[in-house]
């Protein structure tokens, strides 16, 4: 009697294998793809009909759009910073991935798992902690199994698919891509040597020579740190950001080239483009500016690198990260206003922020005009540097 597992399933050449490989080892495979807004529709159905393809026991397509936005967009934005200050983390719908997967076993009343990650990467540790976290689940990877026998594994899962009657889809790629709502991301050939990236190494972000000549502005309003609003409409999150997305990427806004530490150790080196959540943190931050102290400006990047820290490295689901969220959603009680934000090309800025909540002293404007007197504003200077003046005196050379 086969017993039975969830599947999470791409459609692709490693998860296409996956199934006919667990069938045979007397599984019922169940396949959940969780569509993160990385595929438009022709490809949800070829996904699906790939599914029926390979003899699936049963097959269901999750929006993962709203989850994204709610369990990664909101916090990583209060966030407001890049791992290692650069990269916006655009990988992190693998986590709602396996909570589509687990809710799928829950119905099924099963308890295993399984993914199509290599033993080379960061997916696979991400994967495997969010699932371990959750419960006491039989993880089965297949590609990792392969992988302590067959060096060319690509190679190898595309005859173990064609001896057993399946198609290989014939999509002959010079890059690795990773696409979904959050962005793009993109490694391989030059990218992994180190070398400059070909012209041809682009997603979405449009070049330099196909920008827009007119300046591009856009209005978004916030409550409580979340974008609701754009040029006055109110959206649903996953589908402001996909519409900032449209906007901002032909005139090239979030394109990056990353080199940083990966969760395994070595070096990783990526082309990312993100042009609406950069877009995002920009305006987020432009009105977080204004209304919060200069304390909680000063402490909150502490908090937000760590946070940033769990969730590359698979600790999606560890209470710390948790314990962060709860600052993080405190923090941003009065961010709440609008923020334009303009592009020429490139790089976006904010141009304008209103907001009820900008700490703004009512008869002072910096270096312009003040409501204290010169005496009080040279007996703070003294005060306030009283320890370097102090040295200068105590330390003062002979002579």
């Amino acid at each position: 009697m086969s017993k039975d597992i969830v599947l999470a399933f791409s459609g692709g050449l490693d998860t296409s294998f996956c199934v006919p490989y667990l069938q045979e080892q007397g599984w019922a495979v169940h396949t959940v793809f969780a569509d993160t807004g990385g595929v438009d529709a022709e490809e949800r159905a070829y996904i699906e009909g790939r599914a029926r393809e390979l003899g699936v026991a049963s097959h269901v397509t999750v929006d993962g759009g709203p989850a994204i936005w709610t369990g990664f967009v909101k916090p990583f934005v209060w966030a407001g910073e890049g791992y290692q200050g650069q990269y916006p983390l655009l990988v992190s719908d693998r986590y709602l991935i396996v909570d589509a997967a687990l809710a799928r076993a829950k119905e099924l009343g099963c308890r295993a798992i399984a993914h199509g990650c290599t033993g080379m990467g960061n997916d696979q540790v991400r994967f495997d902690l969010a699932v371990k976290a959750q419960g006491d689940y039989q993880i089965v990877a297949p590609i990792r199994e392969i992988q302590k026998e067959h060096t060319q594994t690509r190679a190898y899962e595309q005859a173990y698919l064609d001896e057993r009657g399946f198609s290989v889809r014939a999509k002959q790629k010079s890059y690795t891509i990773n696409e979904n709502l959050l962005g793009l991301t993109m490694s391989g050939g030059e990218i992994d040597r180190w070398e400059a990236p070909r012209p041809e190494a682009r997603g979405w972000c449009a070049p330099r020579a196909e920008w827009p000549t007119t300046p591009l502005q856009v209005r978004l309003g916030f409550e409580h740190g979340e974008a609701v609003s754009l040029d006055g409409e109110r959206l649903p999150g996953h589908l402001l950001l996909a519409k900032l997305n449209h906007l901002f990427a032909p005139y090239g806004v979030g394109r990056g080239l990353y080199t940083g530490d990966t969760v395994i150790g070595l070096k990783g080196r990526i082309i990312y483009e993100a042009p609406g959540l950069i877009s995002l943190l920009a305006a987020h931050r432009a009105l977080e500016d204004t209304v919060l102290t200069k304390q909680q400006n000063r402490f909150k990047p502490d908090v937000a690198r760590k946070w940033v820290e769990l969730v590359y490295e698979g600790f999606y689901h560890d209470p710390l990260k948790s314990d962060l969220e709860a600052f993080l959603a405190s923090s941003q009680s009065q961010v709440s206003g609008e923020v334009v934000l303009e592009t020429q090309g490139g790089l976006v800025s904010a141009v304008a922020v209103s907001s009820p909540h900008i700490l703004n002293a009512k008869g002072a404007t910096y270096a312009q005009s003040a409501d204290w007197g010169v005496e009080e504003a040279e007996g703070f200077i003294k005060l306030f540097g009283m320890s370097s003046t102090l040295w200068a005196e105590v330390n003062k050379p002979a002579g």
